[in-house]
């Protein structure tokens, strides 16, 4: 009850201030209202737009359709590029499906996770996709990885929070992270990625979610 009150104030203080330096305290009640939100989750589907950007600042993008299912099911239904392409973990040998598009169809890969065909310039796999691992992630962000102060800005889509940060995937690389929180959900809508500097390196957005959907496992199969 009492941690709801410094929330709600958090946020009333938030809407009358757009642009503030956050506390570490109210970056950790944040974090908790998430992972709360999330405990609750037993599976989800989102559309998901990742895009990575060049030095020049222009960008490559992907498009897809991301479910999950506790405790680890994931399946990806490709929509840019490689459109119609399914992508589904874990195979009983712990390996990533992936059965192609087109004239292709027929043919059905199974990979390791690290395979250099699924690598992301960010190093994350496919197994390091899941929203909870992302709350586990912003949560060292904020805590005992993060290498500056903790901002906290209200915006008409939820709460953003920057923290330069130890990289999720790279322990070697400081990374300045950007969380969207939707004050509803109280689950990350954006997470921005770039450099110490501010050039953007990678952003993903997360958009019409379905939450406790009762998604059967069969669906995580491409018998």
């Amino acid at each position: 009850m009492i941690e709801g009150v410094k929330l709600a104030l958090l946020i009333f203080w938030l809407a009358a201030a757009p642009a503030a330096a956050g506390t570490a305290g109210d970056a950790d009640a944040l974090w908790q209202r998430m992972a709360a939100a999330y405990a609750k989750v037993e599976d989800y589907r989102t559309k998901v737009e990742v895009r990575n950007y060049e030095d020049d600042g222009s960008f490559g993008t992907r498009k897809f359709l991301y479910t999950f299912k506790k405790p680890q099911w994931i399946r990806l239904d490709m929509e840019s590029p490689h459109g119609g392409t399914i992508l589904v973990y874990p195979t009983e040998e712990g390996k990533v499906a992936v059965q192609l598009a087109g004239w292709a169809s027929f043919l059905q890969l199974h990979l390791a996770p690290d395979s250099s065909l699924l690598r992301d310039p960010s190093g994350q796999r496919l197994n390091q996709t899941d929203m909870g691992l992302l709350i586990r992630n912003i949560s060292r962000s904020l805590k005992d990885q993060r290498r500056g102060p903790v901002r906290i800005e209200e915006e008409s889509k939820g709460l953003r929070l920057q923290v330069l940060a130890v990289d999720h995937f790279r322990p070697d690389v400081l990374t300045l992270y950007q969380f969207l929180l939707d004050r509803k959900l109280w689950l990350p809508l954006e997470v921005r990625e770039g450099t110490p500097a501010g050039r953007p390196v990678r952003s993903t957005f997360f958009t019409d979610f379905s939450i406790n959907t009762g998604v059967p496992e069969s669906f995580f199969r491409l018998d």
